[in-house]
């Protein structure tokens, strides 16, 4: 009679820095579109975890936000979330790719030396690349962090995915699961259409406007048929108020048209959305205001 497998549990958090495809990986990962994803930097502000179950396992993804040097007390707030996502992991996903400089922020990479938990290094965007050009940057990474499984990948197309979800599981701990076997998220729904939201005035806006919003989800009103969802985005001059709703509401109605077409595929349920967009000079150095948009710990 065959020996039962014992179940592995643990929290895999996902540090890099900004534009190297942490959200999608962990999208594909996961299986759902948890994290935002545009070719902007500093899209993702939040740990957001999604939780994928098997008969022995459960593995706690958490996507951060892109590591970067702080200019206002909302970054600031973001890098302690990649700093927590350091200190509580029970194994470690750092992405690189094929692109950037391997010295970049390297303070994070002497953090990734000391730590005790084990280390998987991703070496995204390959597609994008030459095979010399990633032989080069896995013997780079192997000198740098020699504890470290290392794989080539590329989360757009899916390539190495199965190698990478087995080597996490070999590495989690041996543990019970941490959350209920069908929940795929500890985020509720709120956050989700915030969200989604966000990502489509990143999609839609250029220069400083995507990083001068926030976004708030006022109401949500689940019926059977339909959810009802009011939302407030926020800006913090009144230019760019006038820039996000644009020549007779046009902007803000293709930003309304495009998140509830998302909403509805993400929610399964018909969307009735109203966006509103306030003037709130001061909400990205503001404590109170962040802990409302759940950047405070």
């Amino acid at each position: 009679m065959s020996e039962k497998k014992k179940h592995r549990s643990g929290f895999v958090n996902i540090i890099g820095n900004p534009n190297v495809g942490k959200s999608t990986l962990m999208n594909a990962l996961v299986g759902e579109k948890l994290s935002i994803v545009t070719s902007k930097a500093q899209t993702t502000r939040h740990r957001i975890m999604g939780i994928v179950n098997g008969e022995d396992y459960q593995i706690v993804y958490s996507d951060t936000p892109g590591i970067l040097k702080p200019n206002y007390r909302l970054q600031k707030n973001m890098m302690d979330f990649v700093d927590a996502a350091i200190g509580d992991a029970d194994v470690i996903l750092y992405v690189t790719d094929t692109v950037e400089k391997g010295d970049k922020n390297a303070e994070y990479i002497e953090k990734l030396q000391k730590v005790a938990c084990p280390v998987i290094l991703v070496v995204n965007k390959i597609d994008i690349s030459t095979q010399d050009k990633v032989m080069e940057l896995m013997q780079y990474w192997k000198e740098q962090l020699p504890q470290a499984k290392i794989f080539p990948t590329s989360a757009l197309e899916r390539f190495n995915l199965d190698n990478i979800f087995d080597a996490i599981v070999e590495s989690l701990p041996e543990a019970p699961a941490w959350y209920d076997k069908d929940v795929f998220t500890d985020r509720n729904l709120r956050f989700f259409a915030s969200e989604i939201i966000r990502e489509k005035i990143f999609l839609n806006y250029s220069q400083e406007i995507p990083y001068c919003c926030e976004v708030s989800v006022e109401e949500f009103k689940e019926g059977h048929e339909r959810y009802e969802i009011s939302a407030v985005i926020y800006v913090m001059r009144d230019s760019q108020k006038g820039i996000l709703i644009g020549k007779g509401g046009k902007s803000l109605k293709k930003v309304g048209t495009e998140a509830r077409i998302d909403m509805e595929d993400f929610f399964q349920k018909k969307i009735y959305l109203n966006l509103f967009v306030k003037v709130d000079p001061d909400w990205r150095e503001n404590k109170k205001e962040l802990k409302r948009f759940g950047y405070e710990f």
